[in-house]
């Protein structure tokens, strides 16, 4: 699990404007860097985890295969890399594709305020994941997803269900 780590705030060019605190700069609701992957098989699947209930919010959703933070002084293309490793088990090569910032408070009081860069990659590999982060995952297809995002869009994360349809245009 990441550790108290300072994360990058930013405008809404995604020019860097200072660092903060993760979890104050949630209950800020400040606009911050951050990065979505999405993992996809051979066959066109794409590879979703179920976050751990004790996760800060969200816990027990589905979404997309990994997010996190970038740190100070590290890319986002670094960042990605090293979380997909950590959280997922995967080491593959990752294509920043889109972009998009998005707000969304919790009923807990913690505010999702994102530039979110999204990256996508190909792997046949099942994950190995890091149960602090991940408590579950499966290869889905992408109908069927879409599908069940809109018949039952409690059971996936916020991000998720707003960005799926415009990242598969792009990809």
């Amino acid at each position: 699990m990441e550790k108290e780590n300072k994360i990058i705030l930013v405008d809404e060019k995604d020019n860097q404007i200072g660092v903060g605190y993760k979890n104050k700069v949630h209950k800020e609701g400040k606009l911050h860097r951050a990065f979505s992957i999405f993992i996809f098989n051979s066959k066109g699947e794409l590879l979703l985890q179920k976050r751990n209930k004790a996760k800060y919010h969200s816990g027990g959703l589905w979404t997309n295969t990994c997010c996190s933070h970038p740190l100070p002084n590290e890319s986002v293309k670094e960042a990605s890399k090293r979380r997909l490793k950590e959280e997922m088990g995967i080491i593959c090569d990752l294509e920043e594709i889109h972009s998009f910032v998005y707000k969304k408070k919790f009923d807990n009081g913690l505010t999702e305020y994102e530039y979110d860069h999204v990256l996508i990659g190909k792997s046949d590999a099942d994950p190995k994941i890091n149960e602090k982060e991940a408590e579950d995952w499966k290869w889905v297809n992408v109908n069927s997803l879409k599908k069940d995002l809109e018949n039952n869009p409690e059971k996936y994360t916020y991000w998720l269900r707003i960005s799926l349809n415009d990242i598969l245009s792009k990809i």
